[in-house]
């Protein structure tokens, strides 16, 4: 199982979410799932998705 940490791409220290599983983007709204079903949604864009590093950054 894959799972990511999401961080504001312009504060990389700012974790958003940690052990993602899921992502969804509807229009400018991104939801975070993480692998125990807690979920957050942001508004912004993807910026860069590093499968294997585990890291996605998101501008908001």
């Amino acid at each position: 199982m894959c799972l990511s940490t999401v961080v504001k791409k312009n504060q990389p220290d700012c974790v958003l979410l940690e052990y993602v599983s899921k992502i969804t983007v509807n229009g400018n709204l991104i939801t975070l799932t993480d692998v125990m079903g807690e979920q957050k949604t942001v508004e912004g864009t993807i910026a860069s998705a590093d499968l294997t590093g585990g890291r996605v950054e998101i501008n908001c």
